[in-house]
């Protein structure tokens, strides 16, 4: 793990994460260099100094993006103007939730993204998931659908409700061909333009296999733009993404993956159990007992992935205050669950995880037993990424992964 602040895990996972983006050194140097001192005070004064010096970065690639489009040089242009989204988006997410000008901050982010993708030529396409959020609902004790029927039930979605998600297609799709599809899922503080950036949508591209990065209740547009908050019951929406991607014409109904990153680790096992038309499910961080790891964080135990970490927790869960919370928590594990999976299924984690023990993934795993094909796979030092989600070293851990869902689903490996 890269530790420019010696005391202050939360930003050095931050820059971390900044730098699998797609961060460069010498700007990284720029922006961290002033917060020294910063990276000592306490959340509210710190995280204002930490976005001040970024979204003044961003503002620099911006002007400097101008010139670029002002010479016709678009793809230079393009390159910058999504480097400045991604420093934006590390901006954001230290914030509290209801930090003056967060989001503007956030909007900015997402016209940055998309105008620097245009230009620098990237295929990625933003697209809107109709979506009706209703209660949640204890999915175990509904009927199972029968035969083809989704899962959903086939209600209509309410008017002007949505989720949206990064699409991009594999490369080589002919006309009229269909591809295999990875839904890629967010975990507790992510967005889909940094899942995107990481690169595992690409990696896939690659192998044949298409891609939906989905903000899902609780995280990026949903949560930000629409106040649709996370719930434990997640195959209501996940259903939902199954039933849109059912009618594209390149994508293949019958290879639809599912990949959860950090808490995602939870949301997917839970959406390939009770949705049964995922093919194949992927953990990119195990998070088996979520409820578990919210009672030892109030006992000081594990490393917070945000500032402001129980204020972001309520904002996220719709909760009213930390007890309203830790009820809300009592339902996000997987035990009785992970069971249901009947499809190959792959667990991912980073040996030295400080956020989530080792212990729950080797969980999960143990309760996958009558997935046809799963697997545990541990990073340790000598392949990287042995830190959450392998945020230290996410490329090596992530080519696995495609490689696993391409040789699963039927991509090229």
């Amino acid at each position: 793990m890269f530790r420019y602040f010696p005391t202050n895990y939360v930003w050095n996972l931050s820059v971390d994460l900044a730098i699998e983006m797609g961060a460069r050194i010498g700007e990284i140097e720029q922006m961290c260099a002033p917060l020294l001192e910063a990276a000592k005070a306490p959340d509210a004064a710190g995280t204002q100094a930490f976005r001040e010096t970024w979204v003044r970065m961003a503002d620099k690639l911006c002007a400097l993006a101008d010139e670029d489009k002002a010479r016709g040089r678009l793809l230079s242009a393009g390159e910058k103007l999504v480097r400045a989204s991604s420093y934006l988006v590390t901006a954001e997410r230290l914030q509290a939730h209801d930090a003056p000008g967060r989001l503007d901050l956030y909007r900015r982010e997402l016209a940055l993204f998309l105008e620097g993708s245009r230009l620098k030529g990237d295929p990625v396409q933003r697209v809107e998931i109709p979506y009706e959020p209703g209660p949640q609902v204890d999915a175990s004790r509904r009927p199972p659908p029968e035969g083809d029927a989704p899962a959903s039930g086939g209600r209509a979605p309410a008017q002007g409700k949505h989720l949206s998600a990064l699409y991009l297609p594999a490369e080589g799709l002919k006309p009229g061909e269909r591809a295999a599809i990875l839904v890629q899922l967010n975990g507790l503080d992510s967005t889909k333009e940094m899942k995107h950036l990481v690169g595992l949508p690409a990696w896939l591209a690659r192998r044949g296999v298409s891609s939906l990065v989905v903000d899902q209740p609780g995280t990026g547009e949903a949560l930000r733009l629409h106040g649709l908050t996370a719930r434990y019951d997640t195959e209501h929406w996940a259903s939902r993404v199954v039933d849109w991607l059912e009618t594209r014409d390149d994508v293949d109904p019958k290879r639809i993956g599912c990949e959860g990153v950090s808490l995602g680790g939870y949301y997917c096992p839970r959406a390939v159990a009770m949705e049964p038309r995922f093919a194949a499910g992927v953990c990119w961080g195990a998070n088996h007992d979520w409820r578990d790891v919210q009672k030892k964080r109030l006992q000081k135990e594990g490393d917070f992935p945000v500032p402001h970490y129980w204020a972001h927790v309520c904002w996220v869960w719709g909760a009213k205050d930390v007890d309203d919370f830790m009820r809300i928590a009592e339902d996000v594990h997987l035990d009785g669950v992970v069971e249901k999976i009947r499809v190959p299924f792959l667990v991912t984690h980073g040996e030295k995880d400080s956020q989530i023990p080792l212990k729950w993934a080797q969980r999960t795993y143990e309760q996958l037993v009558n997935s046809p094909k799963r697997e545990l796979k541990v990073f340790t030092e000598r392949e990287g990424g042995v830190q959450h989600a392998s945020f230290d070293n996410s490329i090596n851990a992530g080519h696995y992964i495609a490689d696993w869902v391409a040789e699963t689903l039927g991509g090229r490996p």
